[in-house]
């Protein structure tokens, strides 16, 4: 079970530890005042990450290795943009621009590459380190592919790449997803990519465009590591699962609602997932001002409702993508809120304490 948590807000990264007699509290505070926008922390060498979007300043990365200070380390840089770019063809984006946003994603490679890191960026680069960060390199048969052209923003003005999952029986089999963009995979180690999302269906476009693979919404892509065939999509249009590693997927209904951003899978159970619904579209606040995480533990035919611990309707809270945490037992749960609420769960959702209340803006939540 793990014992420390990392939270990533819009004004610095704040660690909660458990004590040895089971009480979690506050013990660190970095980068006050700064938005921390992504973490990592690394299992393989204890090595935490940390991305800061400074806006003026730009997109740093930063990182701590066991026992160490924080060190500033190397960023993400896109190549030079060709001038001019080409002009869009009609029901395309215009085309994004070749620099850093943000890091939206950070993962560490598999099993059979020790130093590999993946970062996933807006506006939808997928980056590849070798050495732990000193250096990165875009993938370009990625952001080469001619239905990239296709993406574009969502919550954010431009597409981005904000999960990435790598099959921990191969490390050369990675899975993106992108917002909005689809979802893709490479056996490879991204010398070849297909956009694998048939069953999926985008009910923002006109319906002869809806099942258009790369226009597809993922808001948040995750694998069972011990069964990684077993996918959960939390989307744009619901909450779409796969058994056969991303060929088809299958939409799962629950109530109050399929729209959300979080979702988190257990690690041993595929069959067993969280999210936290919301009302969808411009809204996006819980539904009816009842704040609730639902779980399936039979692949997504029965849903629960769980709101023991949670504040009572009317709350606001929204969940975002990276702030719903499991750790690797599978029975603790985190989550972090936009309106700066942490909660904590130890049996598997059935009821949640709440850590702190008046954190700022959470971004991110992860174990390590």
């Amino acid at each position: 079970m793990d014992d420390r948590l990392l939270v990533g807000t819009r004004k610095g990264l704040f660690t909660f530890e458990r004590d040895t007699g089971g009480q979690w509290s506050e013990t660190r505070k970095d980068f006050l005042g700064e938005p921390v926008s992504m973490l990592l922390s690394d299992p393989r060498d204890e090595t935490l990450y940390a991305s800061l979007n400074l806006g003026h300043f730009g997109v740093k990365l930063w990182r701590q290795r066991a026992g160490q200070e924080w060190q500033e380390c190397a960023v993400p840089v896109y190549p030079p943009q060709p001038d001019p770019l080409p002009e869009p063809k009609e029901g395309e984006a215009p085309p994004a621009p070749w620099s850093l946003q943000q890091i939206w994603c950070l993962e560490t490679g598999g099993p059979a590459e020790p130093d590999v890191l993946w970062a996933g960026t807006i506006p939808g680069g997928l980056f590849r380190s070798a050495d732990g960060g000193d250096s990165w390199e875009l993938n370009r048969p990625l952001w080469d592919r001619p239905e990239r052209a296709r993406w574009f923003g969502g919550g954010y003005d431009w597409p981005g790449i904000h999960s990435v999952s790598v099959d921990p029986r191969d490390s050369r089999h990675v899975t993106v997803g992108v917002s909005c963009g689809g979802v893709w995979q490479t056996r490879d180690g991204g010398a070849n990519w297909n956009c694998t999302t048939k069953g999926m269906r985008a009910d923002y476009m006109p319906p002869e465009l809806s099942e258009e693979s790369a226009i597809q919404d993922p808001h948040r892509l995750v694998h069972c590591p011990a069964q990684p065939d077993v996918l959960w999509v939390q989307h744009h249009n619901g909450i779409f699962a796969s058994r056969d590693g991303g060929m088809q997927w299958h939409d799962v209904c629950a109530q109050p609602s399929s729209f959300g951003f979080a979702v988190a899978v257990h690690p041993t159970k595929p069959d067993t997932a969280w999210f936290v619904p919301a009302a969808k579209d411009e809204c996006r606040v819980p539904v009816d001002g009842r704040f609730v995480v639902t779980r399936t533990r039979d692949g997504g035919k029965t849903f629960e409702t769980l709101d023991a611990g949670l504040p009572q309707a009317p709350a606001y809270d929204l969940i975002y993508r990276h702030c719903l945490a499991v750790d690797d037992d599978g029975d603790c749960l985190a989550m972090g809120s936009t309106t700066g609420g942490l909660w904590l769960s130890e049996n598997g959702g059935d009821s949640w304490s709440c850590l702190s209340a008046h954190l700022p803006p959470v971004y991110c939540v992860r174990f390590g």
